[in-house]
Formats: structure tokens, sequence, C-alpha cells
């Protein structure tokens, strides 16, 4: 049997979850509101009895958002407005345990969209997920008073502007990867992420590693791959 659903538009890749561990994730920028319904709507119909991997799409803005919405009555989903996340629920809870645990930690409330980002693609990678905002740099010992909730983590996700140094700071308090995510945030010389991106690429802490500006999919994505292996 193919692994691809032909959507004339779109070529539904049905085999990723079975090479590469996640279903396929739909990027909704530059998709009109029609291809990323039916879209889901091949994802509900190739479910399993019972339900199967929840469908997930990212970059959803809010006039998409409001049409899914109104499109998919009687279907169970979650819209984040700030992460611009929507996920179809396909899965059946009762059946779904949580493996491993991740912490998405942003530096501060500018970055939440990126931190939010990443936190509901590593919810919907099946983790467990802490969410701990607002410990930047410029009040240290917020980072400080929040440690007990990341230190057990199999993998940190931390979106940070400005300087970025967030990261590297925190690497230095976990035993597990830590993946760095610069976002856009910052004044005329962050150049739209990129000082934080190499600020990242620079750090001294060994268990950093980066994605890219305003990644928090990937970041998430990666965070889950590394929580789904732990036993």
């Amino acid at each position: 049997m193919s692994d691809l659903i032909d959507l004339n538009e779109v070529q539904l890749d049905i085999g990723r979850q079975d090479r590469c561990g996640f279903p396929e994730v739909i990027y909704g920028e530059g998709k009109t509101k029609e291809t990323i319904l039916k879209t889901f709507r091949a994802f509900a119909d190739r479910a399993p009895a019972g339900g199967g991997v929840d469908a997930f799409a990212t970059r959803i803005d809010a006039e998409k958002g409001e049409f899914l919405q109104q499109q998919l009555v009687g279907h169970s989903f979650r819209y984040n407005p700030i992460a611009r996340t929507f996920r179809l629920c396909l899965a059946n809870p009762a059946e779904t345990k949580p493996h491993g645990k991740i912490a998405v930690v942003s530096a501060g409330t500018s970055d939440a969209p990126v931190a939010e980002e990443a936190y509901e693609t590593a919810l919907w990678t099946g983790a467990e997920v802490v969410l701990v905002q607002d410990v930047g740099v410029a009040g240290p010992q917020r980072l400080l008073a929040k440690l007990p909730l990341i230190q057990d983590a199999d993998a940190v996700v931390v979106a940070a502007g400005f300087e970025a140094a967030l990261p590297s700071v925190l690497g230095g308090y976990v035993s597990c990867p830590v993946i760095a995510v610069p976002t856009s945030v910052g004044y005329g010389a962050s150049f739209g992420g990129i000082t934080a991106l190499l600020g990242m690429l620079n750090s001294c802490a060994s268990n950093v590693t980066v994605v890219n500006i305003d990644a928090g999919f990937k970041a998430g994505y990666v965070a889950g791959l590394i929580a789904k292996r732990v036993k």
C-alpha cells in the first residue's frame, strides 16, 4: 500500500510515523484554510477504530483557526491562538500514557508565542510537559525558584531573544539536552533574532544545541523524540 494520499495540492505522507516516530505535521502558512481542512479530514478518515495519533498543524492564524473550529464541529480539537497551533484529537486519552518529561522555558513574556508553539508540539508528541515562563537572566532569582520543576526533565526547550543567555545558564543546572530556540525579540541590534542565534551557537554549556529562529515547533518535536525514548 502506498504511503501517500493524493489530495491534489497536498501529497499526504501517511507513512511518516512508522519511519520518523510521529505523523506528518501541517505547516499552515502559505496554505489555504480549505486545504488545511481537507488534510485534517484525510487524517480523520485514516484514523483506526478507537482513534489514532492526533493530527497537528502549526502557524494557524486567527482566521484559519476560526474557520477550522466552525468546520470541525462534532470533533474534539485544541486551538491555541498564541502558539498558532491546531490539534485535531483522534487518539483515545484512556489509552495514552505520557512518556518522558519535557520542560519548556521562556526568557520573557514576549517569547510566549514561540514557547507556546514548543509546548503544544511537545504535548502532541505524548510527553508530560511543564511550561515555565518569564525566567530570563534579567532576574536570575526567578529561574532558581523554578528549577525544581525543570531539573528532572528528559529534555528542556528554552526560548529566548535579546542576547539569549538563558540556555547557557540553564545548561549549567540540568543533566539533559537543552534545545535552544532564538526568538526574533529585541531592539535593532538583535537583527530579528540573528544575535540570539549566534549567542546560542556559541554557548559554553556543552548540553546546549540550537534550532532556527522562532522554530518552537522544531524544538518541541526534537524534545518529543528524546522523551519518547525514555524507558
